[in-house]
């Protein structure tokens, strides 16, 4: 894609006010930076979903594109590669991952995109600004999810549309379910369960996904189940590595007597090696994926 700078907004910054000060932390700290590290780890993780993503969203040539919770925004370089005569606008909490981002998409020649660091509750985003809004598995996050949607509204034209994925619960997603059940003799795992707080579940309940988006003033709304595998590693001892770097993982083990901990990441190691393939280590994976509409 040839660079065009007159169809890309302008980079600002804003302070992400309303992002709970935990999340922001994280995100600019540690976890920012191990993802920025992992990152094409995380890709291969979650790019079988993308094209169903990009299908639902149905990007036209010269939309206007918002993508939320972009990270180091794979998804907003192929949506823009979609709108090729439009503009794409990613917007994350992560200082890392967005410099990441703005990194790739002048090394892809991707020139319609833009990143902008702020939290999609209170972000100024202009009325009307985008004619689709789009989110790989990052709308679970946020500490206030009705002041979330309806600025993601806000933002849309009329007739604008939304389409994102978030994790099915946590009993339906195959690579969680290894994890936790391999490790659970060894340490106190927690509840993953759909309870409605910010987290990786949060809206694993489609009902509470309705409500939501039609509070937030969203029409036509669809919850649809996809399913796919995720790319986990090439090896056993290659994903035991990468699980145990993770900061809950991390933090269980490291709550865990030493002899625990030890035969947690000894027991995962033996449970992921049944599942090695040609191709490395792959487990079954469970999103929904979301559409709705802003009134005409």
């Amino acid at each position: 894609m040839t660079e065009d700078h007159t169809t890309a907004p302008e980079p600002r910054q804003h302070a992400p006010a309303a992002a709970s000060a935990e999340q922001a932390q994280a995100w600019n700290g540690d976890d920012g930076r191990h993802w920025v590290r992992h990152r094409d780890r995380y890709e291969a993780m979650q790019r079988n979903f993308t094209p169903h993503l990009l299908r639902a969203a149905a990007i036209g040539a010269a939309d206007r594109v918002l993508d939320i919770g972009c990270g180091a925004g794979a998804t907003t370089r192929a949506a823009a590669r979609d709108a090729g005569r439009g503009r794409v606008l990613g917007v994350d909490l992560s200082k890392p991952l967005l410099a990441e981002a703005r990194r790739l998409a002048l090394e892809e020649g991707v020139g319609n995109v833009a990143f902008e660091e702020g939290d999609a509750q209170v972000h100024p985003f202009p009325d009307g600004a985008f004619d689709v809004a789009i989110s790989r598995n990052g709308v679970m996050f946020f500490a206030d999810p009705p002041a979330a949607f309806t600025n993601i509204a806000r933002a849309l034209r009329p007739g604008g549309r939304l389409a994102f994925s978030c994790w099915q619960e946590a009993a339906a997603n195959e690579w969680l379910v290894t994890l936790w059940t391999a490790i659970a003799p060894y340490v106190e795992v927690p509840d993953m369960g759909g309870s409605g707080q910010p987290g990786a579940f949060s809206l694993a309940d489609p009902e509470r996904v309705r409500q939501l988006l039609g509070e937030a003033g969203f029409t036509d709304i669809a919850v649809e189940p996809v399913a796919e595998p995720i790319h986990l590693g090439d090896d056993a001892e290659d994903v035991v590595g990468f699980v145990a770097s993770l900061g809950l993982i991390r933090d269980l083990l490291a709550q865990a007597t030493e002899e625990n901990a030890r035969q947690a990441l000894a027991a995962l190691h033996t449970e992921l090696a049944g599942h090695q393939g040609p191709d490395g280590i792959a487990l079954g994976a469970a999103a929904w994926l979301v559409t709705a509409r802003t009134p005409e």
